[in-house]
């Protein structure tokens, strides 16, 4: 046990590494005092530009899969979850909840910090294979719905609402153990519930028509109209 606490402290404090803090400050900004002033990739990329935004949205997805990948190379199956699948999955995730809660609640930066998408795709990623293709699907939804309504608080909601459902599924397709598969629904609801109430200001923001449009999405498509 304390070798696999060790392992959640540490998920916790990579994940509390500000890239997108540490992004704007290498371009000599302040990306808290920019734009929405959260320190996510999306906000990164609409202050800095696009490019910079994916490298904090790469950065912030590794700091999710690296500890989630390293754990079951280098862990393993702890011996109190031998013969216990549920609870060998449940220690897993965790390890991934670690680095997810370290991203939203940063010790750095008293506890203000991102949305924490990108670093749950990227533990969710890293949980082969039952909810790796799952993630690939949620990521999917994301891209979808951002491109339709060029809305990334939306498209994060509805890949969030999905993803547990597709976790179950697949977890039921590949007859795992029951017990295992109810970890996979609970660990994924919970991280879907963490991001939809991050992005509980967006919501308020799309019911009240203020919400802001990502420029990649909203300039291609507003070409394409003007095309017709």
């Amino acid at each position: 046990m304390l070798g696999w606490l060790l392992w959640l402290v540490g998920a916790y404090l990579l994940g509390a590494v500000p890239f997108g803090l540490l992004i704007g400050r290498l371009r000599g900004v302040d990306i808290r005092a920019q734009g929405s002033g959260n320190l996510g990739a999306t906000n990164v990329g609409r202050v800095l530009g696009k490019p910079w935004g994916i490298a904090c949205f790469v950065l912030d997805l590794g700091k999710g899969l690296a500890p989630v990948v390293c754990y079951r190379m280098l862990a393993g199956t702890p011996g109190l979850a031998a013969g216990r699948p549920w609870l060998a999955a449940l220690l897993w995730l965790a390890v991934g909840v670690a680095a997810v809660l370290g991203h939203v609640f940063p010790i750095w930066l008293k506890f203000k910090g991102g949305k924490g998408v990108a670093t749950s795709l990227g533990a969710l990623l890293g949980f082969y294979p039952v909810l790796t293709l799952p993630a690939l699907l949620s990521a999917v939804i994301w891209f979808v719905v951002t491109k339709t309504t060029a809305y990334v608080g939306l498209a994060s909601v509805v890949a969030a609402i999905a993803m547990p459902i597709m976790a179950v599924g697949f977890g039921l397709a590949m007859r795992r153990d029951p017990g295992e598969v109810a970890v996979y629904g609970a660990v994924t609801l919970a991280l879907a519930l963490l991001v939809i109430l991050r992005h509980r200001g967006n919501i308020a923001r799309l019911r009240a028509g203020t919400e802001a449009k990502v420029a990649w999405a909203e300039g291609k498509r507003k070409t394409s109209d003007n095309s017709q």
